[in-house]
């Protein structure tokens, strides 16, 4: 037998022995491809989650656990608890949750930062990012609402980004 057919051989037996175990469910998804798959799953969970509350009213303020109204960080506490990611409060604490990502790496699931008026370079707005440029949060008359981070007011605002997922 030569090389080329030794080498034949072994390929043959290893396919053999990945279609076995995958037939007797021994053989899974990598680690990797598997959190892949897992992280993409839950960032679409948690836009999901949030888009169900759309137009719920903002309130400074709201009570932690309730859902008839909303600031920006117990809305952003609440979507997440939904998928088992515990949040802190505040928008302030928040912003220390998870890895930091630089603007132009957004992804779908991020949490964004801002601030806003009066208090310029303060942390005191979040916002889920939704891709496509587009924020899912809640803010004032409205409620809970789609808004393009790339609006002039959010735009000039912004202040950071963490990747809790």
């Amino acid at each position: 037998m030569n090389n080329q057919q030794k080498w034949y051989k072994k390929m043959v037996v290893a396919a053999l022995a990945v279609s076995i175990g995958l037939s007797a469910g021994m053989v899974g998804i990598p680690h990797s491809a598997e959190a892949a798959v897992s992280s993409s799953s839950r960032t679409n969970q948690v836009i999901s989650i949030g888009k169900n509350y759309l137009g719920v009213p903002y309130q400074f303020g709201a009570q932690k656990g309730q859902t008839r109204t909303f600031d920006c960080s117990s809305f952003t506490q609440h979507v997440f608890k939904q998928i088992g990611v515990s949040l802190p409060r505040s928008s302030k604490q928040q912003s220390h949750v998870g890895s930091f990502v630089s603007r132009s790496d957004l992804h779908t699931g991020d949490l964004v930062f801002f601030s806003v008026p009066g208090k310029p370079g303060v942390i005191n707005h979040v916002a889920i990012y939704m891709g496509d440029g587009n924020l899912l949060h809640t803010y004032g008359e409205g409620g809970v609402r789609i808004t393009s981070i790339h609006s002039g007011t959010w735009s000039s605002r912004y202040i950071a980004a963490r990747r809790v997922l």
